[in-house]
């Protein structure tokens, strides 16, 4: 089970097929994507990995969490999300995953808060039928009719679908396809919509009821800060065998 990602939406466009068919994409923009913690199962009963997303100024951060961000040498970031992983799909702390840890043609699921549409009635909240439109009706037209019994069981039942707040709600979209990638811009587009405000923080991960192309990179496609390329440089020089020393110019004979 691979990491997902941390994204931002910038809106809609459409691609074009070798056909001349138009597919419509969302475009998802990774915003410096970076692995902040682990969740090992001794310390916290699961094993995950914390991505963080986005830039955030310190200035408006208080100083537990700046000193958090110190500690695991990460920019401070805007969003984070936990991914449930398996144990042989951990990414190092500090890592930037690219584009590129999606493939095209494969599917994933988007999850992210859907728009406000303040006060709503139940014809639009729960797309009622409304009352008779003809005579007899009044201004009763699109009311959602009675709610409850009388002396019993004389309340309304919990749950019971009537007017009140429409959207801001997390929202999963299951099973869209992955059209392409630009790893230098951190671009993915995604076939149809994505739940979610432009410039709205969501997650995307592997499906669940797809199967993962084997083409896919385990445990995922990223790439390490230069402070975490020097330790790795070292560590494989002093693997590397000593270069034997020189041998001493012979003496002249007769000298």
């Amino acid at each position: 089970m691979r990491s997902g990602v941390v994204a931002q939406k910038m809106g809609m466009t459409r691609v074009f097929t070798e056909a001349g068919e138009h597919v419509p994409v969302t475009v998802l923009r990774l915003a410096q994507c970076q692995v902040v913690a682990h969740r090992s199962k001794d310390k916290n009963g699961y094993v995950a990995l914390q991505l963080g997303a986005g830039e955030r100024r310190t200035n408006n951060m208080i100083k537990a969490d700046r000193g958090y961000f110190a500690k695991a040498k990460v920019e401070p970031k805007r969003k984070l999300a936990e991914f449930r992983v398996s144990d042989d799909a951990l990414i190092p702390v500090g890592a930037e995953i690219t584009a590129d840890h999606f493939i095209p043609g494969q599917f994933v699921d988007v999850c992210g808060i859907s728009i406000g549409k303040g006060f709503a009635g139940a014809m639009k909240r729960w797309n009622f039928g409304g009352l008779r439109a003809s005579h007899g009706v009044s201004i009763s037209h699109r009311s959602h009719g009675s709610t409850g019994g009388r002396q019993d069981p004389g309340k309304v039942f919990k749950n019971k679908k009537m007017a009140g707040h429409l959207g801001t709600e997390r929202v999963t979209t299951l099973n869209l396809k992955v059209v392409s990638t630009d790893v230098e811009r951190g671009l993915i587009l995604v076939q149809g919509a994505v739940p979610g405000a432009k410039g709205g923080w969501i997650t995307v991960r592997d499906a669940v009821k797809k199967a993962l192309p084997k083409e896919a990179p385990k445990p995922g496609k990223f790439r390490l800060g230069e402070a975490e390329e020097k330790p790795a440089a070292a560590a494989s020089a002093e693997s590397a065998p000593a270069e034997a020393p020189a041998a001493a110019p012979a003496e002249k004979e007769g000298a």
